[in-house]
């Protein structure tokens, strides 16, 4: 009997900061990324989403690892490590990137609440950043498991708004197959390759899971109990990034089943317009409420990034309400002046593109410092597999800025 009572906190009970770290792969940029390679593709890029997701796996569970082992964030460790003025500065390329983030998960709530309601792009901006207020008061006064549930709520909702086309048309198990196997078609092929990795592998996201992890879990001693936590951990990262991975492949398979050789399916709009005649409207109706789930969430949960990057860099904490207008400005500014939103999700990926380095180099170099983590410091094994992520994850996104860019 008393095994029966410890096994919710040994194993479920445990569960929970990897699926709000998880919310940052299934935000409104990887839609765009997505359904954009599915569309003009088909099912050629299905091994990018899947080797995207693996690499995702690894980095956030080293992230957690950081936070349990330490009891410090990422954020917080590298300004130990970090003299004062490359310390401004790191921060202020990280501050770029919560900007960044905010960008396109705002975009994203506005184009949905376009889609369910036709509001203006401006008035859903504010509402979504409403909402994402809300949501972080949530976490700042009932605490994090609270705020992990109401997470965890929004990805479901996330999940069977983009699963359910799927029990409506499946697509050809034989091409989703053959999608398994690593080839591309010409240099858009590639540049779609790397905007789904750079939309799926968050700064933000590898930054927040440290956090959340020590606040969940605290800083456990050395020996069974960290084990113990270090065990749940790589299971929380595994279901969540799992599901995480079902939604983004849910989002490229709707594009290469419904949408391939269509036109005006490069914008979320045109791409839910043409699942709506496709499918019909209540398909597009979970599709447009999957998006606006994603905006909703992600954008706080960047917001709640921001705050922890701030503090952890700077060792100064601002109020809650300062600290979500800083970020939504800027993104309030782009839905005003009318700039394309699609063309600022993708301006916004490029951005994050700069960010990656920042936050994967110090992961891994940290990580790997036996002094620091002591009897749980990366093996061999997983120093290399983590340089080899952060090498490949930074060289495409390189060549995602230079495609993007490029005249």
């Amino acid at each position: 009997m008393a095994q029966v009572t410890r096994l919710p906190r040994a194993g479920w009970y445990l569960l929970g900061p990897a699926f709000v770290a998880a919310i940052a792969y299934v935000d409104p940029g990887n839609v765009a990324a997505n359904v954009s390679a599915g569309a003009q593709f088909g099912y050629l890029l299905v091994w990018v989403i899947v080797v995207a997701n693996v690499m995702a796996g690894l980095v956030q569970y080293l992230s957690a690892k950081l936070g349990l082992v330490t009891g410090r964030t990422l954020p917080e460790a590298v300004r130990d490590h970090t003299r004062t003025p490359s310390r401004i500065g790191y921060w202020l390329q990280a501050e770029l990137v919560a900007i960044a983030t905010d960008l396109a998960e705002v975009v994203g709530g506005a184009i949905a609440l376009r889609l369910l309601f036709g509001l203006p792009m401006l008035l859903g901006g504010v509402i979504t950043g409403a909402v994402s207020l809300l949501l972080l008061v949530v976490q700042d006064r009932r605490g994090q498991r609270v705020f992990e549930r109401v997470i965890i709520g929004l990805l479901m909702v996330i999940a069977i708004g983009f699963l359910s086309s799927l029990f409506v048309k499946t697509p050809p198990a034989a091409d989703v197959v053959a999608g398994l196997i690593p080839r591309f078609d010409g240099t858009e092929s590639v540049l779609l390759a790397a905007a789904i990795l750079g939309a799926t592998v968050m700064p933000h996201a590898v930054y927040l899971h440290s956090g959340l992890a020590r606040d969940r879990h605290g800083h456990p001693e050395a020996g069974a109990p960290r084990a113990r936590l270090l065990r749940a951990t790589r299971w929380d990262v595994s279901i969540a990034m799992l599901l995480a991975g079902a939604v983004n492949l849910a989002m490229l398979l709707i594009a290469a089943t419904n949408l391939q050789g269509r036109g005006d399916t490069d914008s979320i709009e045109g791409a839910h317009a043409a699942v709506r005649e496709a499918l019909g409207p209540t398909v597009a109706l979970f599709f447009a409420i999957g998006l606006l789930a994603s905006g909703l969430a992600s954008t706080s949960v960047g917001a709640y990034a921001g705050a922890m990057i701030m503090q952890g860099l700077l060792h100064k904490t601002f109020p809650l309400l300062a600290r979500r207008v800083i970020t939504l400005i800027p993104a309030l500014v782009v839905l005003g002046i009318g700039i394309d939103p699609s063309r600022a999700l993708v301006i916004s990926q490029v951005v994050l593109s700069f960010g990656i380095p920042f936050a994967l180099v110090p992961l891994v170099r940290l990580t790997s410092n036996p002094t620091l983590m002591g009897a749980d410091v990366n093996s061999r094994l997983t120093t290399v597999l983590g340089c080899a992520v952060a090498s490949i994850i930074t060289l495409l996104n390189v060549v995602l800025i230079y495609l993007t860019l490029a005249p």
